[in-house]
């Protein structure tokens, strides 16, 4: 059922939403949370398909904000909302508003979704498009618990990573993170099965897919190790690759359906890692409400100590497991100025041998 209010209110807009619930014969509906969807007239479409799919597993209301900019300065400055209300099947799982904000009501855009949040009940924001650069001090992200953003969707993927971790608050997320959930699951399981330190890796992907970037801060800052980020042609991430004492653990995507897990001393593996919908990372963000304190700390490592930033950092770990091979690699520099102490040290490790025996 959908009902249609032009130049309405939001208290208008909650008599048509009771109406529609009797009118269908369902008066009591169990949604668990209030689903905020900011987006222009491009993609609202697609994102309110997304959200509708994902209202299978979270029954929620959803809010569709889309703000219309005017032409003429008459426009403009006359505030108007429209309204397309959407209950039963038409809806998903729970009921439907699509917001059409004109004139001066844009900027109060806050003020017209209060009053329709679902009572007791917890508010994600999601932004498909367009996310601002702070999400927690936006006025409609102020309401949410959960802040979604995608950074695929900016223009520099990049440099929208940096800003998110610039003014990162806990409950931001972005679906970016999601996307790579697959690939962290992977890892970690190869991992568990190999019993050698990881010295470096490197991540190679699309050179604008923000899910690569995310992907190698994740793996430097948990394993403490300088990570490479190589560019293919896609699609999206192609390829992991972790040099072990034991021999390298490849995770490999050529396709972006099937990929290929090698490890030391195992056959090669066919693993299912298909590249997943906006729905499925949607509703894999519903799940938890609460901070993620994993994605906060992979995003606050910092895009600029990949590559070779990173080198420095871990080498101050390095020494202490590798202590006897740099010794090793220093040995032939040594050999080279004997009279810098060379034939010292031999001495003192003769004359400490000489005592260790006679105290036998």
């Amino acid at each position: 059922m959908k009902i249609d209010l032009t130049d309405t209110t939001s208290s208008k807009i909650n008599n048509a939403l009771v109406q529609g619930r009797r009118a269908i014969g369902t008066p009591a509906i169990g949604m668990v949370l209030t689903l905020v969807i900011v987006t222009d007239e491009e993609h609202a479409y697609d994102a309110l398909k997304a959200a509708n799919e994902a209202s299978r597993e979270h029954p929620s209301r959803k809010l569709v904000v889309i703000k219309r900019v005017s032409r003429s300065p008459r426009d403009r400055a006359k505030a108007r909302l429209d309204a397309e209300v959407r209950v039963g099947t038409s809806a998903g799982t729970g009921e439907t508003v699509v917001l059409r904000l004109y004139g001066e009501v844009i900027d109060h855009a806050q003020s017209v979704v209060l009053p329709l949040l679902l009572p007791d009940a917890p508010v994600v924001v999601w932004w498909p498009v367009g996310s601002p650069v702070d999400p927690d001090k936006d006025p409609l992200g102020a309401l949410g618990q959960r802040r979604v953003t995608d950074a695929y969707a900016a223009e520099d993927p990049v440099k929208e990573i940096a800003a998110r971790s610039a003014h990162y608050t806990p409950g931001d997320t972005d679906l970016a993170w999601a996307r790579i959930t697959p690939w962290r699951s992977m890892l970690a399981a190869a991992l568990d099965q190999q019993h050698a330190d990881v010295v470096s890796a490197e991540v190679e992907g699309e050179g604008y897919n923000p899910s690569a970037e995310l992907l190698a801060l994740w793996l430097a800052d948990r394993l403490g190790v300088p990570v490479r980020r190589t560019v293919s042609d896609g699609p999206g991430l192609t390829a992991v690759r972790l040099e072990t004492k034991n021999g390298p653990v490849v995770l490999d995507r050529p396709d972006g359906s099937l990929a290929t897990l090698s490890m030391p001393g195992q056959p090669d593996r066919a693993v299912a890692l298909q590249r997943r919908e906006t729905a499925e990372l949607l509703a894999e963000e519903l799940r938890r409400l609460d901070p993620d304190d994993i994605y906060e700390a992979a995003l606050k490592y910092g895009v600029d100590r990949l590559n070779d930033a990173p080198v420095a950092a871990p080498a101050a770990k390095a020494p202490a497991a590798e202590a006897p091979a740099a010794g090793a690699a220093e040995a032939p520099a040594a050999a080279e100025a004997p009279e810098a102490g060379e034939k010292s040290a031999p001495a003192a490790a003769k004359k400490a041998g000489g005592k260790k025996a006679a105290g036998k």
